[in-house]
């Protein structure tokens, strides 16, 4: 990274998913700026309501042992390496309902309360970085120079959240930002809606933790059972999930497995019941690359919701660079990369693709298609938003292709 004038930030504020919990493209990008800030990375609730549910009660347990825990608790990191001394992350208390205007004034007092005195005393300037809509009451209230949204999901359309609370906080973190980053021209429509232009920043992938020739042999015992083929999906198992396009793959797959591997957050109990899927819950993001080298195709089966259609899905450029053949189902995001993949635009195209490739393999053309994936590092995608942070502190106005 290049040396830092003095008026641009030494420290950093990002308010994300909890650290080491998964990876998201958040925490990838800030691993590679560790070597060049302070961060005060701030875990937070999250956006889904409490709800009389065992995952609500998982996610409470998880959250008390980190609020028993002092500040400073580091819950593990990316890929098994090891903590880095610029890092510091922080559980700060909050109230886990944001509906009622009043919900809202309790966490931004207690947030306020427990974050000032810590980003007080991080080297300064400060700038923040935030994911998470939630943080739209606290621009004012930090001690911080600017912030940076940096906007990965229409959170006003995800299945299960209080849709109506995080439009109006998307809202108004859109409007409250002093800089928009957004992963997808979707949403990047969606907040020039809103008056405001935004970046485009597009996920990055760890080439050399994915790469066939970089992984162990042995499947991991969670899949080393089930019969073959195998057709994996990985990523939460919700009712983003496309029921017709798996219920029919799985009729025309006579022999193997379908295999889901990720928490389930309300899917739809059809999917479950299909005699050959099998759902194994989250794994160790390190068995990724192992559960992917033991299968023979790799699918990403989205239904077409206002959700899909905004996403970008972090596994997609992880699927790529498996080498593994990859069906998806025909989103925004994958027309980029559809020369490297199988697209389908309804179910059966969706099963026919699937078997293809499971006999036949990855065609040429697709795998000389991924050789473009080498410019998407981590690396490089950080040095992007690491642009967009300094810029800030200049004041640059940033008109974003």
């Amino acid at each position: 990274m290049p040396d830092r004038q003095a008026t641009q930030p030494a420290s950093l504020v990002v308010f994300s998913d909890d650290w080491g919990r998964h990876p998201s493209s958040c925490q990838h990008l800030i691993k590679q700026l560790l070597p060049s800030y302070k961060v005060l990375w701030v875990n937070t609730i999250g956006t889904r309501a409490p709800r009389l549910d065992m995952a609500t009660l998982r996610r409470v347990t998880e959250k008390l042992k980190q609020w028993k825990s002092n500040r400073g608790e580091v819950a593990s990191d990316l890929g098994g390496s090891p903590q880095h001394g610029n890092l510091t992350v922080v559980n700060p208390r909050m109230w886990p309902w944001f509906t009622r205007s009043v919900d809202r004034k309790i966490n931004a007092s207690m947030l306020s309360r427990s974050l000032t005195p810590l980003i007080k005393a991080l080297p300064q300037p400060v700038s923040a970085i935030t994911t998470l809509p939630i943080t739209s009451d606290l621009p004012g209230r930090l001690p911080v120079d600017h912030w940076l949204y940096y906007c990965v999901d229409d959170f006003g359309e995800w299945p299960g959240l209080d849709g109506n609370t995080l439009r109006d906080m998307d809202v108004q973190m859109i409007k409250k930002a002093d800089s928009i980053v957004a992963v997808s021209e979707h949403l990047q429509k969606m907040i020039r809606g809103h008056g405001r232009e935004s970046a485009l920043l597009t996920h990055g992938v760890d080439l050399n933790f994915w790469k066939a020739t970089s992984i162990a042999e042995a499947a991991p015992p969670a899949i080393g059972a089930f019969n073959g083929p195998l057709a994996v999906f990985w990523g939460v198992v919700d009712p983003r999930l496309d029921t017709p396009m798996l219920t029919t793959l799985s009729k025309r797959m006579k022999d193997g497995t379908i295999v889901l591997a990720g928490p389930q957050q309300n899917p739809d109990d059809a999917i479950l019941k299909l005699p050959n899927v099998r759902a194994i819950g989250s794994q160790p993001f390190e068995d990724l690359p192992k559960i992917a080298q033991a299968a023979d195709v790799l699918i990403m089966p989205y239904a077409d919701l206002p959700v899909t259609r905004a996403m970008q899905p972090l596994k997609m450029k992880e699927y790529i660079a498996t080498g593994k053949p990859v069906v998806t189902s025909n989103l925004p995001s994958v027309q980029e990369w559809r020369d490297c993949m199988d697209v389908a635009a309804i179910d059966t195209e969706f099963a026919d693709a699937v078997l293809r490739r499971i006999s036949e393999g990855l065609p040429t053309s697709q795998a000389q298609a991924r050789q473009r994936l080498c410019h998407e590092s981590w690396a490089a995608k950080a040095q992007t938003i690491e642009q967009h942070i300094n810029r800030l502190s200049t004041s640059e106005e940033l008109h974003l292709a």
